[in-house]
C-alpha cells in the first residue's frame, strides 16, 4: 500500500500559477499522506521565495539555471522521501478526491506500474493530453501528409490521438504525460527515472515506452482529475512546437533502428514544411513556419538541439 506520496514540480517563471497548484493540493489531498517538491528552475519572478512563505512545509529545491524537465525531476525526486512520486505540472489544479482514487486504483492494480488521469480545460472542456499514442511510421506519414490535421481524431489517419476516446473509461495507454503521473518509487527506480538527456519533451514518452519495455502497463484513470492550462508557460507556439519536435526526434533516435529513425525524422520534417506552405497559402500565424526555418535545429533530437535550438536563449525556455 502507498503510504506516502511525494508530488513533485517543475517550475519556471510561473509563480502565481504554481502557487495556486500548491493551493489545490492543499485542499484538495485529503486523506492521502504527501510531501510536495518544487523544483524551481532559476526563475526570475521570485517563485522559490514566494512558495516557501506561502506554503513553508514544501521542500523547494532551486536548481540554479533551467534544467528542463527531466533533470529538474530527478532532482525532485532525489529530494524526495514518498514511497510513490506522482509528476503534477505548476499550471494544473488538482480537483478534491483525485489523488485518493488514483492512489486507491494503484494500490488495488500494482501491475500496471504507471498511472496518469483526465485532464480539463479551464473551460471545463476534454484536454486529451494526458496520453497519446505511441509514434509509428503509418503515424508519421499520416502527419506528413496532412492526413492527421485533416481527419483529427480519427484512429485509422490520426493514431497518435487514440481517436475519439474521453478519456472517461480506464483503459490501458502507450504514452502516459508528465502533467499527471503517478509510479511507485520502486516501479520508478526499477523503470530508470527519466532520461536527463531530453531537455523538454518527449521524455515522458520514452520514460512510458521503458515502462512497457519492462512489463508495465500505463493505464488512465478516469476519476483521477485535473484542470490543465495547457503551456501557460510557453509564450510563443511556433518555439514550443520547435521544442515538441525536438522532444519527438529524440524520442524516435533513442528508441527505434537507425535506419527507421532517419525516416521518421524527415516525415517530421516534411509535415513541418506542408503546414509552413498551408500558413503561407492561408495567410494564418506563421507557427509552423518558424518549425520549418529551424528544422536544422530540431532534427538532430536533443541533446545537440539544446544548444542548437536554444542557444544562448535557454534561460527563456520553459520548464
Amino acid at each position: 500500500m502507498i503510504a506516502l506520496v511525494s508530488i513533485i514540480l517543475v517550475s519556471y517563471e510561473t509563480r502565481e500559477a504554481t502557487l495556486e497548484c500548491l493551493a489545490s493540493i492543499a485542499s484538495a489531498h485529503r486523506g492521502v499522506p504527501i510531501e510536495v517538491v518544487v523544483v524551481d528552475n532559476a526563475s526570475g519572478d521570485g517563485s522559490a521565495a514566494a512558495i516557501r512563505e506561502a506554503h513553508p512545509d514544501t521542500i523547494v529545491v532551486e536548481a540554479g539555471a533551467n534544467l528542463g524537465f527531466a533533470r529538474a525531476v530527478e532532482l525532485g525526486v532525489a529530494a524526495s522521501t514518498g514511497d510513490a512520486v506522482l509528476l503534477l505540472n505548476p499550471d494544473t489544479l488538482l480537483l478534491p478526491g483525485s489523488l485518493q482514487r488514483l492512489v486507491d486504483f494503484a494500490d488495488a492494480n500494482p501491475a500496471h506500474g504507471v498511472y496518469g488521469g483526465r485532464t480539463l480545460r479551464p473551460d471545463g472542456t476534454l484536454d486529451p493530453s494526458s496520453c497519446w499514442g505511441e509514434p509509428t511510421l503509418w503515424s508519421l506519414a499520416c502527419f506528413a501528409t496532412g492526413l492527421s490535421t485533416a481527419f483529427r481524431h480519427s484512429t485509422l489517419f490520426d493514431p497518435e490521438s487514440l481517436g475519439r476516446w474521453r478519456r472517461d473509461s480506464v483503459r490501458e495507454v502507450p504514452v502516459i504525460t508528465g502533467c499527471l503521473l503517478l509510479a511507485r518509487r520502486a516501479d520508478w527506480d526499477r523503470i530508470g527515472g527519466m532520461d536527463e538527456r531530453f531537455f523538454l519533451y518527449g521524455e515522458d514518452a520514452e520514460f512510458s515506452s521503458r515502462a512497457r519495455r519492462r512489463g508495465y502497463r500505463p493505464v488512465i484513470v478516469p476519476d483521477a482529475v485535473i484542470v490543465h492550462e495547457v503551456g501557460g508557460s510557453t509564450s510563443s507556439k511556433g518555439r514550443k512546437m520547435c521544442m515538441v519536435m525536438a522532444g519527438k526526434a529524440t524520442l524516435l533516435r533513442l528508441t527505434w533502428r537507425p535506419a527507421a529513425a532517419g525516416l521518421g525524422v524527415a516525415l517530421l520534417q516534411a509535415g513541418a514544411g506542408l503546414r509552413a506552405a498551408l500558413e503561407q497559402v492561408t495567410g494564418t500565424e506563421p507557427d509552423w513556419s518558424i518549425v520549418w526555418r529551424r528544422r536544422a535545429d530540431w532534427r538532430t533530437g536533443y541533446p545537440e538541439a539544446e544548444r542548437t535550438l536554444f542557444g544562448l536563449e535557454a534561460s527563456e525556455v520553459a520548464a
